[in-house]
């Protein structure tokens, strides 16, 4: 007679195996057969009843909250007239419970059954559970256009601003929505082409002016051809994602694993946790684990997520919004270790000894359960003595060995001395509307630093062992700078007071030296600045040529495979060598690794120019109301053509032209880096401090013209040459007998600095 299943065994097997929770699958996992079906009908039924499943469709699933995106059915509006729906993939326990939906008016008309990717807000003391916005539809993948709305009699078209887009759009009347003449739109395709006329459009979203802020990134998305818009073909196959089971898994469920990330983070796709090292052979150790999103397992070879994600290469960031490598579904849910969700990772343990060196590790294919998604504000007040009630119960046991594991990997780190340079990044910060609200400089915690080490140890580990089993991948290639590129620095560095030696093979501690002995001067920012754009810029190939920057041997990108398509490829290599399944590195994929490392350093190198040229744009449209108005900064460049200069509140970077220095000619020594003055003998130079005044700044270009008033506190000579016996102006540097000559041999010797 067959053994019909006990309910908590059920429960156990819906748990460990959410993709496997139809009654033919349970039935085939117990080996019911014939009559003992009726019977375990039964109990689904019961257990359904009882809150303990809910059942969608044929399947039954384990409770658990809803993750913040998910996948939602319309089920219409209220009395009130409110519109709710239901999730379709449902964990929490008890009855399933009501979003309610808050809709925009550039959001799809929806109707009762309609499916929709949401994203979520859990709401206390409402007849509703939580909150949910569209995000779009699934089953429709309009197409969507950027272009300047022309008004009609009836209606109107929409250009688009893509380079060589010869087709226009039709808008009808009813589908205008409020927008002007002359407005830059976001319009999407309404229906087919009509047989005798343009294809119909209705604008979705109003950007106002094409020169004003909040249409800078989508400028930018078009300008350099970032693909922003996923084939249908790849929504589909994204929606019909489902979440990992526990097969062929390590159980990683009950380690107190935590996702760290900035306050306003959209996905998390790594975790840490770590412990005092029990083995009394390596005393005062530690052990740290590093799981990453195991998107390897949806994204696999040759599928169309595939050939999309590669194409895109990574995601691309601005300040007002994010065009991701990979559809919602997986970036923002599947991929994303939501607190108290089980998600498919790939995770490394590591061994450290108490002076921070690794010395050994293993990777695991593993199902884990976040036990709380962390701020790193949150985590640095908690380790500082100011824990929040989400970190006080984590403290004794997750957030102080973290910290204790840090502190040894940070000795480790001295010792290996990576380049250490201090270069605060900038938050631009937007309103509603779009418009440049703040610009500030990120304060860099130690909670930064600590995932910063734990992520590079893990990418050294990905590195070591596919090289030690000979699989093939993608290293993260850091070659030392160029000897022209060292020559520049050593100019500025001399012209600042200091030294970087010559004649000897250059390493990371020679630069740290340098950046040590300006630390706390005036030319701090200037050094650092100046070493950064002395590197080479980092890249992947397949053979390895080492990371000077990180003074690393070997190095590969494992912790990001939700944004950077390398990544998923290491990921795919470390399945293979480890034989975890089907879904490895493949013969074609091994084949194409030089062209694959080739395109997506190029699109890498693509989003960082489309980010670059957003933050002009920002920044220009945020001083843009600010003419006239006068401003400290540093010269941090010198051309034939003009002067560059940082300025200190925003960190923007200004142009004086060489022809609003003064009314003299200015020769330029490229090897000082210097301007002179043919008649006042003014010298400008990498460095000093400047006083200007802001003269333009285009929203367009990102352009920012300045014009000069005072240079290391001296006002600027504006006057024609001085006339023989006539003082000469303030701040101004007489000629003297034989000074042609001087400057040709060593303008750089007429250049004095003092060190603060």
């Amino acid at each position: 007679m067959t053994r019909v299943p006990t309910k908590a065994e059920i429960l156990d097997w819906i748990s460990e195996n959410p993709t496997l929770t139809a009654k033919r699958d349970i039935a085939k996992a117990f080996g019911v057969k014939g009559a003992a079906r009726i019977d375990l009908k039964r109990l689904l039924k019961e257990l359904e009843q009882e809150g303990h499943l809910s059942k969608r469709g044929k399947t039954y699933r384990d409770p658990e909250k809803l993750p913040p995106v998910s996948v939602l059915q319309v089920t219409g509006p209220d009395d009130q007239g409110d519109l709710h729906a239901r999730p379709l993939e449902w964990h929490g326990e008890g009855a399933e419970p009501s979003v309610l939906m808050i809709t925009r008016a550039a959001d799809p008309a929806l109707g009762q059954g309609d499916r929709i990717l949401a994203r979520l807000t859990e709401v206390k003391g409402e007849p509703h559970q939580y909150e949910g916005r569209v995000i779009r539809r699934i089953g429709s993948n309009p197409r969507r256009v950027l272009g300047i709305f022309r008004k009609g009699a009836e209606g109107g078209r929409v250009v688009p601003i893509d380079k060589g887009a010869d087709l226009e759009f039709m808008v009808k009347p009813d589908a205008v929505h409020g927008a002007k003449d002359g407005e830059l739109v976001e319009a999407e395709q309404a229906g087919p082409r009509e047989r005798m006329g343009l294809p119909r459009a209705r604008i979705v979203n109003r950007l106002g002016d094409p020169t004003a802020p909040r249409a800078v990134s989508l400028i930018a998305i078009h300008q350099h051809g970032i693909p922003d818009a996923f084939p249908d073909e790849v929504v589909a196959e994204a929606d019909r994602m489902k979440p990992a089971g526990l097969k062929g898994r390590e159980d990683l469920r009950e380690l107190p694993l935590v996702t760290i990330d900035p306050s306003d983070a959209r996905d998390h796709d790594d975790a840490v946790f770590a412990e005092p090292d029990p083995d009394p052979k390596n005393p005062g150790g530690h052990i740290v684990w590093v799981a990453i999103a195991d998107v390897a397992h949806y994204v696999r070879p040759g599928s169309a997520l595939d050939r999309e994600a590669r194409k895109r290469g990574n995601s691309t960031y601005f300040p007002d919004r994010v065009v991701p490598m990979l559809p919602d579904r997986l970036s923002g849910d599947l991929c994303s270790l939501h607190e108290g969700v089980p998600r498919a990772v790939i995770a490394v343990r590591m061994r450290l000894n108490a002076q921070g060196h690794k010395i050994s590790h293993r990777f695991v294919r593993g199902l884990m359960r976040s036990v709380a998604s962390l701020s790193y504000e949150d985590v640095q007040e908690a380790e500082e003595g100011r824990p929040n009630e989400k970190c006080a119960p984590l403290l004794a046991d997750v957030i102080n060995p973290l910290f204790a594991a840090h502190r040894a990997a940070r000795q480790a780190r001295e010792v290996r001395q990576p380049l250490d340079l201090d270069l605060p990044e900038r938050r631009i910060e937007l309103n509603e509307e779009g418009h440049v609200v703040s610009v500030a400089f990120k304060e860099r915690l130690e909670a930064h630093k600590l995932i910063e080490e734990f992520m590079i140890l893990a990418n050294v580990a990905a590195a070591e062992t596919l090289f030690e089993k000979n699989r093939p991948l993608l290293y993260r290639v850091h070659e030392e700078p160029s000897p022209d590129k060292l020559d520049a620095l050593r100019e500025v560095a001399q012209a600042s007071g200091f030294n970087l030696a010559k004649g000897q093979v250059l390493h990371t501690r020679h630069l740290n030296t340098l950046l040590a002995q300006a630390e706390g001067t005036e030319f701090d920012e200037l050094l650092n600045m100046s070493t950064l754009r002395s590197m080479t810029q980092a890249y992947y190939y397949p053979e390895n040529f080492g990371h000077f920057g990180l003074a690393l041997r070997s190095y590969a990108h494992f912790t990001s495979p939700i944004r950077r398509y390398a990544d998923l490829v290491v990921h795919r290599a470390l399945i293979s060598a480890h034989r975890w399944g089907d879904d490895g590195l493949s013969p074609e994929e091994i084949e194409d690794l030089e062209a694959t490392a080739k395109h997506i350093s190029d699109t890498e190198r693509r989003s960082m120019t489309a980010e670059r040229d957003t933050t002009d744009r920002y920044l220009a449209a945020y001083l843009s109301d600010r003419i006239g108005a006068e401003m400290t900064g540093r010269v941090s460049g010198v051309q034939r053509f003009g002067v560059f200069v940082k300025l200190d509140d925003t960190g923007a970077d200004g142009l004086i032209p060489v022809r609003a220095l003064g009314r003299e000619f200015f020769h330029f020594d490229p090897d000082a880096q210097t301007l002179m003055g043919s008649d006042t003998g003014l010298t400008v130079g990498v460095g000093q401090r400047v006083t200007v005044k802001l003269a333009e700044a285009e929203p367009v270009t990102g352009g920012v013209l300045l014009e000069l008033l005072e240079i290391e506190g001296d006002q600027v000579p504006r006057g024609p040459r001085p006339m023989r016996g006539r003082k000469a102006p303030k701040g101004a540097k007489g000629r003297k007998p034989g000074r042609d000559k001087a400057r040709k041999d060593k303008a750089k010797r007429k250049v004095t600095r003092r060190r603060s």
